[in-house]
């Protein structure tokens, strides 16, 4: 298959698709405003965008739109692509279905459904209207699904496949000499993987971090990731006096990701939106206890006081109490770790659904081409 992408190439989320797919043989271009790093050989991106200062394209946001509307146009028919996937549907969906090309196939993250469509009646109908000429939509949840529904997505078009995860690559490896390395052992470490924007709500973890230490002095929290609100949550560590009990580590290679996370304990995301979260499968595979907030597409991978917690969003209290529970029932923990990574074994395994994508992708060529024969038939 020709394989193109519309995307950001700076996404892990694209570059694992589109990695596992060319490496598979079929030929893969990326359309994306950045140019990208971290593919493998062969796969081809296609930048969108003239290298321009950020405040002039700002201001000169129309004419952005139109160069990349038929810049999209060309680069298509240059290509002549079997099938055109857009990932994150209000950013680049709506320049999929433009361009006149077909299959198109839509996938959408979460906040492009969940949020988005919601600012703006614009922005909602920009949406719907991709949503109404896609050939095929491909979501991670059954919240986004309902999401997509209540859109106006055909459900006949759409198909559920979680991003899956490598399960060697995170898997529950300790290193003693990483954990050394980071002042880490012999102490209880709780582990936060969100940006830091203000939809993942990682504040509420900084607050619930000097209700856990009146309990637990000793336990340390790593909180990676980078955003819009990296100062603002560092000032308020500082302010609440917990800066020598957390570190901000800031954005980090995904490959190091497993590193920190075997050196962790307990896992937190408190975010107020979400759709299947591949930071909370990462941390399940590697046998991390969870505590999560309590959003529909966190119960489909958390059963509460099963495999992990569950705890009210915006609520310090609440995950300060669950967190200072698991540090100290070592045995939860465990059992809440083991659990988890059979869950990811059994329904989120890398390789498995990127092969349902090449499936779903071959099926729906196959079934354009029948299409267009009967036509002239």
């Amino acid at each position: 298959m020709r394989i193109c992408y519309l995307a950001n190439a700076e996404s892990i989320h694209i570059q694992r698709w589109v990695n596992y797919l060319a490496g598979k043989g079929h030929e893969v271009h990326v359309l994306s405003p950045n140019p990208g790093e971290g593919y493998i050989q062969g796969v081809q991106i296609h930048q969108l965008t003239v290298p321009l200062p950020q405040k002039l394209w700002a201001a000169l946001r129309s004419i952005n739109v139109m160069v990349r509307i038929i810049k999209v146009k060309r680069l298509i028919n240059k290509i002549e692509p079997d099938i055109l996937d857009a990932h994150y549907i209000s950013a680049y969906g709506w320049l999929a279905i433009t361009s006149g090309f077909h299959p198109v196939v839509l996938t959408p993250w979460g906040s492009d459904i969940l949020i988005t469509p919601k600012q703006s009646f614009w922005l909602r109908s920009l949406v719907k209207y991709a949503l109404k000429r896609a050939e095929m939509v491909i979501c991670d949840s059954e919240t986004v699904r309902e999401g997509l529904l209540e859109l106006g997505a055909n459900p006949t078009r759409i198909r559920i496949i979680y991003n899956g995860i490598d399960t060697q690559q995170f898997s529950p490896q300790p290193d003693n000499q990483f954990k050394n390395r980071l002042g880490l052992h012999g102490v209880p470490v709780i582990l936060s993987t969100r940006n830091l924007e203000l939809v993942y709500n990682v504040e509420m973890l900084i607050r619930a971090i000097p209700l856990v230490l009146e309990q637990a002095s000793q336990a340390r929290f790593i909180i990676i990731g980078d955003g819009k609100q990296r100062e603002y949550l560092e000032e308020l560590a500082t302010s609440l006096g917990i800066s020598e009990n957390i570190s901000f580590v800031g954005w980090i290679p995904h490959d190091e990701l497993p590193g920190y996370l075997n050196s962790s304990d307990i896992y937190v995301s408190t975010s107020r939106s979400d759709s299947t979260s591949m930071s909370l499968q990462e941390a399940m595979a590697c046998e991390l206890a969870p505590v999560v907030t309590d959003l529909p597409a966190n119960r489909e991978w958390i059963n509460d006081a099963e495999n992990g917690f569950i705890v009210p969003i915006d609520n310090p209290q609440a995950l300060a109490e669950r967190i200072i529970y698991l540090i100290e029932n070592k045995e939860t923990r465990e059992r809440f770790g083991k659990n988890s990574r059979k869950i990811i074994k059994e329904r989120a395994e890398y390789e498995k659904e990127m092969d349902k994508v090449e499936e779903l992708y071959q099926g729906l060529i196959s079934s354009q081409k029948s299409s267009r024969k009967k036509l002239t038939a």
